[in-house]
């Protein structure tokens, strides 16, 4: 047997972690024949540690065969202890009339806290990968925290993203969501994103060619995908929870699974694609070993992918320096 991943999860009795955990004991995340051992990480509260408790209950109940061990905790040095990967799911939601600079402040100090956790007691070469939101800056803002761990050990999830736009396309052209690959995310997992309706193929063939509907394209496609997460919300009284959880599943097992597969990931920016450097955004991605990934090259960009990625760009900035401004320097 291989020897267990320890994986490190926030916000472990939270809705999205209730559908996460159990497919991750399974082994869907890391593979059939990867054991490992779960480090919850709930907030310090009665309520909360509670559930938690009644999490592991749960687990113990489903007998995974995978599953090695089960860590509770209240203090992220205790659920990072030699974490090969940490799960950063938990965090703050934007409240009635809270402004996003409340959110991005509050989420801050959490991701600090984090940050540095990770920095001082995870394994040598962890990775961590961010749901949180505003998810993408939490992510920068939990590497510049952890200055030991390679940036391109972070990611945040844009995968939830691709699978809605993927659903989209597939619903669009009268064909199975397996049919459709390379629908790229650009940017912020936020309504800035842009969805590449452009590049995407269905059946091998570019997604124009099969759908050719521009207008669509526009109108409908690009909005529907930005919208999604707040058109839940609005239908449902919650955000995402088991959608966001596959997101995550698909997310994590992507990046260690080698292959030629496109797949979208928010990164550290090298610069490719003339995306400002040193900002956490969502690229095309090929994995190239466990956790290790390289920007796929050779997308070809219109006037309106460049406009609308320029503006998503933009947002990531303005969250930057609000970070900077409220936090001090990290």
């Amino acid at each position: 047997m291989k020897k267990p991943l320890r994986v490190a999860i926030t916000g472990a009795a939270g809705q999205i972690c209730y559908s996460l955990i159990p497919r991750i004991a399974s082994g869907e995340m890391f593979g059939a024949d990867q054991p490992v051992i779960l480090q919850l990480l709930e907030v310090p509260f009665e309520k909360p540690q509670q559930a938690l408790k009644g999490v592991a209950m749960e687990l113990d109940d489903c007998a995974f065969p995978l599953l090695q061990g089960v860590v509770l905790a209240d203090d992220p040095m205790v659920a990072f202890k030699d974490a090969d990967w940490c799960l950063l799911v938990g965090s703050k939601p934007r409240g009635p009339g809270m402004e996003r600079k409340d959110l991005l402040l509050d989420n801050g100090k959490i991701f600090v806290g984090q940050g540095k956790a990770i920095d001082a007691v995870a394994a040598e070469n962890v990775h961590v990968a961010v749901v949180g939101n505003p998810c993408n800056t939490n992510a920068w803002i939990c590497a510049m925290s952890a200055p030991r761990v390679p940036k391109k050990n972070f990611s945040a999830m844009t995968r939830l993203d691709q699978n809605r736009a993927m659903s989209q396309l597939a619903a669009k052209a009268g064909v199975h969501s397996s049919a459709v690959t390379e629908a790229i995310i650009w940017g912020n997992h936020s309504a800035t994103q842009y969805p590449d309706y452009y590049n995407a193929k269905i059946g091998g063939k570019p997604a124009p060619a099969v759908i050719g509907d521009e207008a669509w394209a526009k109108d409908v496609f690009i909005p529907t995908v930005q919208k999604r997460g707040a058109a839940i919300i609005d239908i449902a009284g919650a955000s995402s929870r088991f959608s966001a959880a596959n997101g995550l599943i698909d997310h994590v097992h992507s990046l260690v699974t080698p292959g030629s597969t496109v797949h979208s990931v928010a990164v550290w920016s090298n610069g490719d694609y003339g995306i400002d450097k040193d900002i956490m955004a969502s690229f095309p991605v090929r994995t190239t070993g466990h956790g290790e990934w390289e920007v796929v090259k050779g997308y070809d960009l219109n006037a309106l992918a460049k406009e609308r990625i320029a503006l998503s760009v933009k947002e990531l900035k303005e969250e930057i320096a609000v970070v900077k401004e409220m936090l001090g320097s990290l």
